[in-house]
């Protein structure tokens, strides 16, 4: 199958695209005053929420009672993770010897290992559901190939 005709094509697309975001940001804003991380990360933020929006309408608006349940499933991540972020993980990492304000930038850091470790399982999970579906793909055309062949070899024609 021909990658660039293949159903996933556009899904490659829109992941090399958001990698190549969050490298170019992340090498950017590391070099960069915090003026310029605030801006990227406010750009970031927005982006995020649009696209957060275009889940939930996804949701709303979508026939196909699996795709629903899929992208309900994304949506409540997003918040499940929210909240654990805000509420549970900051008090989590305090102890007497920090601040309030060093267990905040400690829960970010965390976090942030944390996001990018999952994306790369997300990475995986991905592989291993495109393979899946393109090794059913395969199999079901060779089982119809096969019994094509087999009632050509008979003299059966459909």
């Amino acid at each position: 199958m021909d990658i660039d005709k293949s159903v996933f094509a556009y899904k490659l697309y829109e992941m090399e695209e958001q990698y190549g975001k969050l490298q170019c940001r992340i090498r950017i804003c590391e070099q960069g005053d915090r003026q310029k991380i605030h801006s990227e990360l406010e750009k970031a933020e927005d982006e995020y929420k649009e696209n957060t929006l275009f889940l939930e309408k996804k949701a709303r608006a979508c026939r196909s009672p699996a795709v629903t349940r899929l992208t309900q499933a994304q949506i409540d991540y997003r918040r499940k993770i929210g909240d654990t972020m805000k509420k549970q993980v900051i008090k989590d990492l305090h102890s007497e010897e920090s601040t309030p304000e060093q267990d905040e930038r400690e829960a970010d850091m965390l976090y942030a290992e944390f996001a990018m470790d999952f994306a790369t399982l997300a990475m995986q999970q991905a592989l291993i559901s495109a393979l899946t579906a393109l090794d059913r793909q395969e199999s079901a055309e060779d089982t119809e190939d096969s019994e094509e062949k087999d009632k050509e070899d008979t003299g059966c024609k459909k």
